[in-house]
């Protein structure tokens, strides 16, 4: 299994992993599973998480995913998060800070940007990016997986840490692995990395919240 990492490439690296990235559009986002060490619980998530506030986060990404040949690519950068209300923007930046994609989800409709064409929209975030893109990224559960919760919209299996239950070790829910690797240091609060899983078809997705 190839290892995807955060750390800087040399240029000549770096000018073609984004030329990749850029030509793919390309980007999901999905990291390694974790076999839970303790009992599951399962859960039908409170929906007190999400939509009358607003969250925000910048961070970035690094995503293992098949191409439209079943080739593995890979590719990463940044990433900007605003949720206000039902709505998520997405916006996607390859590491020289140009923008690759920018999704907006609402309980409307959602739209798909990308530079130097027509904005396409669709009923819903995974229909938009499944036709436009040829995959889906789970926006609706990240809602409220960036927050350490499950969604309430289907049934998942949960695990605490068993070093301090106050925080999400790992959620399965909808195909999905969700694996809480490290929360931000006092006097910061909240998730520092998490990373997804979905075997079929294959997606793998590494978060780093810089807040």
């Amino acid at each position: 299994m190839p290892v995807l990492s955060f750390f800087p490439l040399d240029g000549a690296a770096a000018r073609r992993a984004a030329r990749a990235a850029a030509a793919a559009f390309a980007v999901a986002l999905a990291g390694c599973a974790v076999t839970p060490k303790h009992g599951p619980s399962t859960s039908n998530a409170t929906p007190e998480l999400s939509t009358q506030t607003m969250h925000a986060y910048h961070g970035r990404f690094s995503v293992r995913y098949l191409d439209q040949n079943g080739q593995t690519r890979n590719a990463y950068g940044n990433f900007d998060w605003l949720q206000q209300g039902d709505t998520v923007t997405l916006q996607l930046l390859n590491p020289f800070g140009q923008t690759l994609a920018i999704v907006t989800s609402s309980s409307a409709s959602a739209t798909l940007e990308v530079p130097n064409h027509q904005p396409v929209t669709a009923d819903n975030v995974s229909e938009l990016m499944q036709r436009t893109l040829g995959f889906a990224l789970p926006i609706e559960g990240l809602r409220y997986w960036l927050e350490s919760s499950p969604a309430p919209s289907s049934h998942a299996k949960t695990v605490l840490d068993p070093n301090q239950s106050s925080r999400m070790k790992e959620i399965d829910q909808e195909g999905w692995t969700i694996d809480y690797i490290a929360y931000a240091d006092a006097p910061a609060t909240g998730v520092k990395r998490l990373d997804l899983t979905r075997r079929d078809p294959p997606l793998d997705i590494k978060l780093v919240l810089d807040r």
